[in-house]
This record gives structure tokens, sequence and C-alpha cells, in this order.
């Protein structure tokens, strides 16, 4: 590929500001998404007692923290806005991107029809809901969530951008607005629907219901839902909008409104891990007995020091 010296500073450069606020943005949501949601993924694997809600927020969390592992990919991209990594990698980066969007909301699918079933048909429940069952069901979404990323990740390949520079894009061809509004509609329209009726079932049997007094769990799941909603919708109206555009243009208002809808996607996985906290009492008392437990580490190694010691900066013990 030939570049002129001028591209060449260009392509390693981050300073105009949309580029460094997407950069820092995505980067704070890489570390503490990760941080957070291997922190879920500890606690609800290992620290507290196995139940199908524990289940359903263990199989997030691990959907959300593959998103997070791979971002470092993305930010690399959008720095040095040069895809140098190659084919197989520009896949497998929106595999990742895919396949966390199909996982969630497909559990989030699964979560509103079992609290659905749940409050509709509290006796079957009881006799049925059973750990062992959620693990396959669980498995069945990963499944399905694999199968439909590979199918339109396997649309995705490198090529040559507009300034001569190397770019991961989607190559649809004739085939680009029924794949896009494929997408759309069985990936996330039709889907959402499911979860705003079983919500609309819930709260109409709950109104007049003992239940109504506790509405605490479904009022967080619904701001789960809303949250992902409000994260997911935009990279999907600006990607329907980006059809007719001819993917080599990487400064127009819908591509460069994509770089922004796709940060607030990413945002998804960072805020996921703060709503479960709020959502389960398990989860929140873990997670404040793990600080509790390093704050009195802390506090005694503090302890132990003699009070007019003068300590050594970097210590290789």
């Amino acid at each position: 590929m030939n570049s002129t010296p001028g591209n060449e500073s260009q392509v390693k450069l981050c300073t105009n500001a949309v580029c460094v606020f997407i950069s820092t943005a995505n980067t704070i949501i890489c570390i503490l998404g990760t941080i957070g949601n291997g922190l879920v993924i500890w606690i609800t694997g290992f620290k507290i007692k196995k139940s199908v809600n524990r289940i359903w927020y263990l199989s997030l969390a691990v959907s959300d923290l593959l998103l997070c592992a791979t971002l470092p990919l993305y930010i690399f991209y959008f720095i040095k806005k040069d895809w140098v990594l190659g084919d197989f990698m520009c896949k497998f980066r929106t595999f990742f991107l895919l396949l966390n969007m199909f996982s969630s909301i497909f559990l989030l699918v699964i979560i509103s029809v079992d609290r659905c079933l749940v409050v509709m048909f509290p006796v079957w429940v009881r006799n049925n809901r059973t750990v062992r069952k959620a693990l396959v069901v669980v498995l069945l979404a990963w499944i399905v969530s694999a199968a439909l990323s590979v199918s339109y990740s396997s649309f995705r390949q490198v090529g040559v951008g507009e300034k001569g520079f190397k770019i991961c894009f989607y190559s649809y061809d004739e085939n680009r607005t029924a794949v896009v509004v494929s997408k759309f509609i069985f990936g996330f329209m039709i889907l959402f629907l499911i979860i705003i009726v079983c919500y609309g079932l819930i709260m109409r049997k709950v109104k007049n219901d003992q239940m109504a007094k506790n509405t605490k769990p479904f009022k967080i799941m619904t701001l789960l839902i809303a949250v992902f909603f409000v994260c997911w919708l935009p990279m999907h109206i600006l990607s329907m909008m980006k059809i007719k555009e001819e993917y080599r243009k990487s400064q127009s208002p819908v591509v460069i409104g994509l770089k922004f809808a796709t940060t607030l996607a990413h945002a998804n996985s960072l805020l996921n891990p703060i709503l479960y906290t709020l959502m389960g009492k398990d989860i929140k008392i873990a997670f404040s007995t793990i600080l509790s437990k390093m704050q009195t580490a802390m506090e005694e190694e503090e302890q132990q020091l003699p009070r007019n010691s003068v300590l050594p900066l970097i210590s290789f013990d």
C-alpha cells in the first residue's frame, strides 16, 4: 500500500476532538467493564449459591466481558485509522461485537419470559424451574447467538478507504439492505417486542397483588432492558441510514454518528455490572463483603508498619 508522508503522520495521530473522545471513552469502558464484569463472574460463579437468576446474570456478564476483552482491537484501529491486522481479525472483532448484541438480547428475552412465568404460573415454575434447565436454555441461546454472529461477521472484510488506508468494513454487495434490515428486525425489534409483552403481562398481574408491594426487582430489570434499548438502538438506526452510502466515505455525518453510537453500544457492557449490584441482594452483599475485606486488609497492613519508618517507593522482594 502506498501512502504519502502526510498520510503516514495522519494515520499515527489522534488529535481531533472526535478521535480523542471516542478512544478515551472506549478505553474507560474496556478497563472498568473488564473489572466490573470480572467481579460479577467471580461472585455469581464462585461466591454465592447457584440459582436460576445467578445463571442469567453470570451469562450476561460473560457476554459483556468478551466484548470488553476485544475492545483494544477497536481502540487500536480507531486511533491508527489503518487496519493492519488482516481479514481474520477484522471478522473476529465484529464477531464478538455481534455475539454480545445477540446473546445479551436473547438472555434479556429469557429473563423476561422467566419472570413472566414466575408471576403467571407460580406452581408450575416451582416444580419445573431448575438450574440444570436454565443452563440448557443459556447454552442454546449462546449457540444461536454464535451462529448468527458468524453469519453476519462473514460479510466483514478488509478494503481500501478513501485516503488509501486499509479499512475493516461490511461488504454486502447487492444484499446490503436485506442484511442490515433483517439484523434489526430479527435480532433486535422482534425480541424487544417480546420483552415488552412479557413485562406488560407482569405488571398487569401484580398490579393488585401482594407482589406489587415489592416492585424493586421489576423496576431494576426494566431499567436493565431500557439501558440496553438506549445503548443499541442508535447503532441500528444509523446502520440502516448508512445503507446507501459508499463504504469509503469515512467523514460523512452518518459515519461519524455511527462511531458515537458504537461507543454507546460498548458502554452497555460497562453499565450492566452496576445494575447487577442493584438487582440482586446476594450480589450486593458479596460486593460489600469483598470491599470490607479489602479495607480490613489494608488497615491491618497500615497498623503493622512502624510509625516513624520510611518506606521505599519501589520494592522488589
